[in-house]
């Protein structure tokens, strides 16, 4: 029966962080093995990983693990809406019914995956955006009934954006009481300040 599968997207320089930013530690783990273990435990029955810059040293990080696979972006300077594409044309589309969308330096928990698929499910919706005072946070979810339109996202038309803008009527945006689903860790001083909240919580 097809399940959820998930795109964790970590192929980007992190030239603003100044570091692999899939290697920073995070919760005793690095943000790359937290963010799958997430995936996995919130509910994905697999998770693809889009890999690109240094490449390397990332696979040893996914390679034999159970419920993991990975694939590579030769093109992830060109746009995240490269690495987008290169998971999707990644996924089995006979075993997925669900793609649940996310970045390596958007940190999440288990729980909360597990709460935004359920509402996903539960409503029935093309898109899922899980919400936060009024802004759209991560990870989204979307219907595998969109892949052929998913496929054909680009830079110009702001990826995954369009899709959205395009079936305002068919977008369920979730609120959630937490504002880690807004979470993006882009700079040194931004992950700083995650480390602490999560160290005090």
């Amino acid at each position: 029966m097809p399940g959820a599968w998930a795109i964790l997207l970590a192929a980007g320089e992190s030239s603003r962080m100044g570091q692999l930013k899939a290697l920073l530690p995070w919760r005793g783990q690095t943000l790359l093995e937290h963010q799958t273990a997430a995936l996995l435990d919130g509910g994905a029955e697999r998770v693809v990983v889009v890999l690109g810059h240094r490449a390397d040293e990332l696979r040893p990080l996914l390679e034999g693990k159970a419920g993991i696979v990975w694939t590579l972006n030769p093109h992830y300077r060109q746009g995240k809406t490269t690495s987008i594409k290169a998971g999707l044309y990644a996924l089995d589309p006979a075993a997925v019914a669900d793609i649940l969308l996310l970045n390596v330096d958007q940190p999440r928990s288990a729980a909360d995956v597990a709460r935004i698929l359920s509402v996903h499910r539960a409503r029935g919706c093309a898109v899922t955006v899980p919400t936060y005072q009024g802004k759209g946070g991560h990870p989204i979810v979307l219907s595998a009934a969109l892949l052929p339109e998913l496929r054909q996202i680009s830079e110009e038309t702001q990826g995954i954006k369009a899709i959205v803008r395009r079936r305002p009527e068919s977008v369920n945006r979730t609120p959630l009481d937490n504002p880690e689903i807004l979470l993006d860790l882009n700079t040194p001083e931004q992950y700083r300040a995650a480390v602490e909240t999560n160290e005090a919580a």
